[in-house]
């Protein structure tokens, strides 16, 4: 069965103070929630899971997206999209090669860039999450 996604998380130079893109390539069941994809791309690059989050489909203005989930919705405060604690990482991305765009943190903005490039049989045995590759070293999320 081909339920495992293919994700590549790149941290984007929204400031300028980035040396280049870090970035992750993470194996991960499309069933599981999208609080769950928030965590692991969060550790995978080494950062504290302590704010609050949101998944758009505009890659350039979250403002104008069609298309977004956010942790806002299910702690109760106002928003225009859906929670993350209930959604699936296959309502998200529905085709391969497609982008979005991952927030965490909306007072320092970090901002992924998520493409969706494969889908792998899940290896028996096998725990996912699972960082497949690592490009460059993540900054440090404080300081």
């Amino acid at each position: 069965m081909n339920d495992i996604y293919i994700i590549k998380a790149t941290l984007t130079d929204r400031f300028g103070n980035l040396k280049g893109n870090p970035s992750r390539t993470i194996a991960i069941g499309r069933n599981k929630t999208l609080y769950y994809f928030a965590e692991a791309i969060i550790k995978a690059f080494d950062f504290e899971f302590d704010h609050s989050f949101g998944f758009y489909d505009n890659l350039k203005n979250i403002y104008q997206s069609n298309i977004g989930f956010e942790l806002f919705a299910d702690v109760g405060e106002e928003s225009d999209f859906p929670g993350v604690e209930n959604a699936r990482i296959k309502e998200l991305f529905t085709e391969l090669d497609q982008e979005r765009l991952f927030v965490f943190d909306y007072g320092d903005n970090w901002m992924f860039r998520l493409s969706f490039i494969g889908i792998e049989s899940r290896i028996k045995g096998g725990k996912y999450p699972i960082v497949i590759d690592k490009y460059l070293k993540a900054p440090k999320q404080y300081g």
